[in-house]
């Protein structure tokens, strides 16, 4: 029923936009007006704070539904999620209500502050500061590569409270857009996702009040880790669902392009590409769901078990089976692929951001690695 009734919202609401917000790299505002109105901006907030209180594997198939028709509409789930995920992990109770209510009532969406110019894969190397002054922090510092920088209203900051415990004295923080010396640089240019902002958060001199750290002071780079094990699930969904909705739209094509007298679909060569990246998009799919299930028994408190293997084993295995999909989506429309009026093209450009953020795919090799279970 959840899927059903996202997908007719997607196809009805957000999909009509979707070549128009790539081809401007304009952020999709229909699409935020209309997952707000239908409570889908942000489900995974709890029921207490004003949420919908989706659970982990809800929150996938909303992700996966709208990424099928748009890849940049899909961040808006996704990363109010990964932004806020920080706060309901380790935030006090009362960072919880103030950040969390406005949140579910759609009056301002959450980003994540990680990375930095020389800090990308090696987070841990981070130079952006937070100094104490009495009952405040005062922030200095460039995040890069920011998901909806700019759009959003609020950030969660990693920085450097003790330079010499490494990551161990990196604490994390809300700071909000209005706050005194927060500004943002301008909009990458990108190869996808042109309608999900990515920009440089500036931190200048950022005065904020000390209640608005997250958790205690030094665990602000356990927090991240302990989020990325949750949110890369994200990202494998919002692979999956461009890779399904190029395998929906290929599927469709060759059943009426016709050659040598026939539809194209008729021929065993084609037959077997569609059968690859059904088969492949399945097994990413369950590799998915089952990760998102781990995701939720964990934060049920069910205990880590092998979740950091799963998210890291989901996010890598379905982005790059959205890549190897949407590529051969691409070769199935033939030259018609390769243009604008199709959707396949962009899909394809959309799928490579997610073999790169939420970590490397070679760091998800690392990782998976390291906790083989």
């Amino acid at each position: 029923m959840l899927r059903d009734a996202v997908r007719a919202l997607a196809e009805a609401k957000i999909a009509p936009h979707a070549a128009a917000v790539d081809e401007e790299a304009r952020f999709p505002r229909e699409a935020l007006t209309a997952l707000t109105a239908n409570d889908l901006h942000a489900v995974h907030v709890p029921e207490e704070y004003g949420g919908a209180g989706a659970d982990a594997l809800a929150t996938v198939i909303v992700i996966e539904e709208v990424a099928r028709v748009c890849a940049s509409s899909s961040l808006i789930p996704a990363v109010n999620k990964l932004g806020s995920l920080p706060v309901i992990l380790s935030g006090s109770e009362e960072l919880k209500k103030k950040y969390m209510s406005p949140l579910a009532k759609g009056e301002g969406m959450f980003s994540y502050c990680l990375s930095e110019p020389d800090a990308g894969s090696d987070a841990a190397g981070m130079k952006t500061r937070a100094v104490r002054d009495g009952d405040f922090w005062v922030l200095n510092g460039v995040k890069r590569w920011i998901t909806n920088a700019g759009e959003s209203e609020y950030y969660t900051v990693m920085a450097v409270t003790d330079p010499d415990k490494r990551s161990k004295g990196i604490s994390a923080f809300v700071v909000e857009k209005s706050d005194e010396g927060v500004s943002f640089g301008a909009p990458e240019k990108k190869l996808g996702i042109k309608g999900s902002p990515t920009r440089e958060v500036y931190l200048d001199n950022v005065r904020i009040p000390a209640d608005r750290m997250i958790g205690e002071e030094g665990t602000g780079f356990a927090t991240a880790m302990k989020t990325l094990d949750h949110t890369r699930i994200t990202i494998a969904a919002q692979a999956l669902g461009i890779a399904q909705g190029a395998l929906d739209y290929a599927k469709g094509y060759v059943k009426e392009r016709k050659q040598f007298g026939k539809p194209i679909a008729d021929f065993q060569g084609i037959q077997f590409m569609l059968a690859d990246m059904a088969m492949k998009i399945e097994a990413a799919r369950q590799l998915t769901y089952a990760a998102a299930a781990k995701s939720e028994r964990v934060a049920a408190g069910g205990g880590e078990g092998d979740l950091t293997f799963q998210g890291a084993a989901a996010k890598c295995f379905a982005s790059d089976v959205a890549m190897e999909v949407t590529t051969d989506a691409v070769q199935l429309l033939g030259g018609y692929g390769y243009t604008r009026d199709y959707p396949v093209e962009r899909m394809m450009r959309d799928a490579k951001i997610t073999q790169i953020y939420e970590g490397t795919n070679q760091v998800q090799r690392i990782v998976m690695a390291r906790n083989l279970p």
